[in-house]
């Protein structure tokens, strides 16, 4: 008996918006992971000193976080799937790739942003000074708020950023910022406030601790793009 061998053809015309659609799959999983990266807002420290309607607030808040971030899996798992649904039609995927190609480069910070948000103005002084470890506590906070674009001096906040500090300087994405810095936070302007505001919060320790800190609200905020290179030198 001849071994009868199946030929699978490869449909040439698909290939390319197969490819396409596997690139764009990566990055929402991508953008996923980095929304799951969130700092806890309560230090073990306080935990013992909170009354418990304040704990019932952050319990609340931590929960309405969860549900933020349940909801965002759940649309980013319906969107690979219409990728997939509709890997048949390339003009149809074709539009729908653009328009999330679009998203995903404003979410990775690689396109300019504006929109509402807060401002908040940290001014080293004589009694206190801030650090790297300063200002991550702080943009922690506001990804945890569900800030959508931060800056620092204009530089773009991104997953690829180091903020470090060296000799008296703070750096960040390889530049030297320095007193007064003007972090940018575009979101929802109410629960960015509150989230800073809420006792034994950010603006709360630091200023107890002597730092000077305001913090306003601006509905017209402008976030210019990260302009360094993404590059990944660990995964393989």
């Amino acid at each position: 008996m001849n071994d009868k061998k199946k030929i699978f053809k490869i449909d040439k015309s698909k290939l390319p918006i197969s490819i396409t659609i596997g690139i764009m799959c990566f990055i929402i999983v991508y953008i996923m992971c980095i929304q799951f990266k969130t700092a806890s807002s309560i230090e073990e420290s306080n935990l013992e000193t909170m009354r418990e309607s304040e704990l019932r607030e952050a319990l609340a808040n931590w929960k309405q976080e969860y549900e933020d971030v349940k909801k965002e899996l759940e649309s980013n798992k319906n969107k690979i799937e219409e990728y997939q649904d509709r890997i048949a039609s390339n003009d149809e995927a074709g539009e729908l790739l653009e328009e999330e190609y679009n998203k995903a480069k404003m979410l990775l910070g690689l396109t300019d942003v504006q929109g509402a948000g807060i401002i908040i103005t940290l001014i080293d002084n004589n009694e206190a000074q801030f650090t790297s470890e300063n200002l991550m506590d702080l943009i922690n906070e506001l990804n945890s708020a569900g800030a959508e674009a931060i800056s620092v001096n204009d530089q773009r906040i991104v997953p690829m950023t180091d903020i470090v500090d060296v000799d008296n300087f703070i750096i960040i994405n390889g530049k030297r910022v320095t007193s007064p810095y003007t972090v940018k936070a575009i979101g929802d302007s109410t629960y960015l406030q509150s989230a800073l505001s809420i006792k034994k919060g950010y603006l709360d320790k630091y200023k107890t601790d002597g730092y000077t800190i305001s913090m306003t609200i601006d509905n017209n905020i402008t976030i210019n793009k990260y302009e360094g290179e993404m590059t990944l030198n660990y995964v393989k």
